[in-house]
């Protein structure tokens, strides 16, 4: 299954389950790929573990060397989990859904959820219940939307795109003018593009565009409450953790990432392969595969 080698122990060991190598006890399998766990190593009660092609350890589990244990253990653990419920491809009695929205055949539309005029909902695509579809908002095929995401008017998501529940994609950027001691909006008339394959963490916000487009980059990966401003163009395959905030017109390049809780100010760029630490501050643009903490 993993392309995997068995050097130590029985091949012939039952594997019933997948646990961690503390929480491991007979008849589990677990895996090895740092050395801050080697005193887990050590102590685990798992029949089996993952180790690196070259592990050179003692303990007292079945060894099987692969090229990457935390992947391989991916994979094992994919086998011990119940097939998932395939969506009811149709639009649920409790949903409401304008007559001129246009839904592929295989869509789903789930309880209670609400897509507006002329929103397009592409091949496969499910929308979880409670979700909210603005009006000319176009889902691709095979998004997934899970309970409670709002995709506002005129925004677009790629193909396969995943948002986690709480998601809102398309709300209002943060400007004003102050005139006479008053803040005064400013119209924000862009949306917000989504390429293929992106995943998007619970709670996250990304704002349209003051004009124009805010992008989400193919590939790229999103962790849970991260803000995302106006205008912000973030490029492909980039990984972004949890609480970062990035202010408006900031450009992204592609492959960086953006370590838990950084800031980002406004109108800077940020070059392909870049690494920001977790809590960083970061106020000036910053060069391809430049680390900053």
């Amino acid at each position: 299954l993993v392309g995997g080698e068995v050097f130590s122990g029985s091949g012939d060991t039952v594997i019933e389950g997948p646990a961690s190598l503390a929480a491991a006890q007979p008849g589990e399998i677990s895996f090895f790929s740092h050395p801050r766990y080697a005193n887990d190593l050590k102590q685990t009660r798992a029949s089996a573990v993952l180790v690196p092609r070259d592990f050179a350890g003692e303990t007292s589990a079945s060894c099987i060397r692969v090229d990457n244990p935390s992947s391989a253990f991916t994979v094992i653990t994919q086998q011990f989990l119940p097939a998932p419920s395939a969506p009811t491809p149709g639009v649920h009695a409790s949903a409401v859904v304008d007559p001129s929205a246009k839904l592929a055949p295989d869509a789903s539309v789930q309880a209670l959820a609400v897509v507006e005029a002329d929103a397009v909902i592409g091949a496969g695509a499910v929308i979880g219940a409670g979700c909210f579809v603005g009006r000319g908002a176009k889902i691709g095929a095979g998004c997934f939307l899970h309970p409670h995401v709002t995709v506002r008017e005129s925004c677009v998501l790629g193909d396969r795109v995943i948002l986690h529940s709480g998601v809102v994609v398309g709300s209002d950027g943060f400007g004003y003018d102050t005139k006479d001691g008053r803040h005064l909006k400013i119209p924000q008339s862009g949306i917000v593009v989504v390429g293929n394959d992106v995943e998007i963490g619970a709670n996250t916000t990304i704002d349209r565009a003051r004009f124009g487009r805010t992008v989400i980059g193919e590939g790229t990966k999103i962790d849970n409450l991260v803000m995302i401003a106006h205008n912000v163009v973030i490029g492909r395959h980039c990984i972004i953790c949890a609480q970062v905030g990035i202010s408006g017109s900031t450009q992204i390049g592609d492959y960086v990432v953006l370590a838990g809780q950084a800031g980002l100010v406004g109108h800077i760029k940020v070059g392909d392969g870049a690494i920001v630490g977790a809590q960083s501050g970061l106020s000036n643009d910053l060069e391809p595969k430049a680390i900053v903490v």
